[in-house]
């Protein structure tokens, strides 16, 4: 497949999910976790929902508005951490960060799927805010000492 064929491929899977955003909405649970991020330069916002039982991710969702490099990222990245253990997501989070600044990236191991049509990011540095706006919510909500891993 040549360059441009991928290129466009990559489009059209960032493109989907921002017509299509998978996980848009809450969780109604008390013992979510919650953080709300916005990206002041561009007008990106984001209300990541999240899960945890046991040490694992059960549920994640977003509620959000922003450019299709935002929610895209934010539908893909829900869709990738939910069955994974909190370190295993934030693992991810690390080689997202790595792949679209450009970087040497190791995923041994993790299956990116889509989220890999975001590597072309790294060529525009003023959109990779954007892209790693719900990745660093949810760094940011596992920071947090509030939430709760228990049923």
């Amino acid at each position: 497949m040549s360059f441009n064929n991928l290129d466009q491929l990559y489009r059209s899977v960032i493109m989907d999910h921002y017509k299509k955003p998978r996980n848009k909405g809450t969780i109604d649970d008390d013992g979510k976790l919650t953080v709300n991020m916005n990206n002041p330069t561009c007008g990106d916002r984001i209300d990541l929902h999240m899960k945890v039982e046991d040490g694992k991710i059960t549920d994640a969702k977003f509620l959000g508005e922003g450019c299709s490099i935002s929610i895209a990222s934010a539908s893909m990245m829900t869709e990738a951490i939910k069955g994974l253990t909190v370190e295993e997501a934030l693992h991810m989070a690390r080689i997202f960060s790595d792949m679209v600044l450009g970087k040497d990236y190791h995923a041994e191991g993790i299956d990116l799927g889509d989220i890999e049509a975001l590597s072309g990011v790294t060529k525009f540095p003023a959109r990779i805010k954007c892209a790693t706006l719900p990745w660093k919510a949810m760094e940011k909500g596992f920071a947090q000492e509030k939430w709760n891993e228990e049923d």
